[in-house]
């Protein structure tokens, strides 16, 4: 067996095996078959935390950084859905506000 220098791997385990992803989404399929009828309903997260369009940012931001929460739905202010914030979001937002503030000073 070949040696990568430095590495401490052999060459055979460098790379994933070619086809390791189509055999997982194979065994998922299997799993997925086995639902029994269960229904997206069945599995939601009932009653879910949202936060609403007029939230301040930073109050959002507190609430996906130290939950387990990585999205919230946005609601408007008779509830209805109106989109969907991400800790992705959070970190745009952060970067963008100390980009500008970099710039000011």
């Amino acid at each position: 067996m070949n040696q990568c220098i430095g590495s401490g791997r052999s060459d055979t385990n460098m790379f994933p095996e070619v086809d390791s992803t189509w055999k997982t989404f194979n065994e998922v399929q299997k799993l997925l078959s086995k639902t029994n009828g269960k229904l997206v309903g069945d599995l939601m997260t009932p009653a879910p935390v949202v936060v609403r369009e007029s939230t301040n940012l930073e109050d959002a931001a507190r609430l996906l950084l130290e939950t387990k929460y990585r999205r919230l739905p946005v609601v408007d202010a008779g509830g209805k859905l109106v989109g969907i914030i991400t800790r992705g979001n959070v970190v745009r937002a952060a970067l963008q506000i100390k980009r500008a503030f970099d710039i000011k000073a």
